[in-house]
């Protein structure tokens, strides 16, 4: 990494995994956390906006397909990555296969995501 902070975009249509997902991000020292989007055209603007490094994407959001945001953030920004989070954690396989970074149960421990971030991070950056 550069010493530059990870700018981190989460994009999920609940509030309170937000929050959390914030809270937990805001007392890492070298992660940013840009913006929150509810639905897909909300994360789409934001990121063409914000050009995260990150975006922890609800593989569920409102108004996406399957696969509709992973392609639509990456024709924003080839290099961004997306670590999947879904309630679901049978969604594992098809999040991977579509074609994300990492994929975090919303049911995993805390420190599961941080692994994932900081995994992708030093992966990517």
């Amino acid at each position: 990494m550069n010493g530059e902070p990870i700018r981190v975009l989460i994009a999920d249509d609940q509030p309170q995994v937000c929050s959390a997902v914030r809270l937990l991000l805001v007392h890492q020292p070298d992660v940013v956390v840009v913006g929150e989007a509810r639905d897909l055209e909300q994360t789409l603007a934001l990121s063409a906006r914000q050009h995260p490094d990150l975006v922890l994407l609800d593989w569920e959001l409102p108004g996406q397909s399957d696969t509709g945001a992973l392609e639509s953030l990456r024709a924003l920004d080839p290099g961004v990555v997306v670590i999947a989070l879904s309630g679901q954690p049978q969604a594992r396989r098809a999040a991977l296969s579509a074609g994300v970074d990492g994929f975090v149960s919303k049911g995993d421990p805390p420190e599961r995501l941080l692994a994932a971030i900081d995994a992708r991070r030093h992966a990517a950056f």
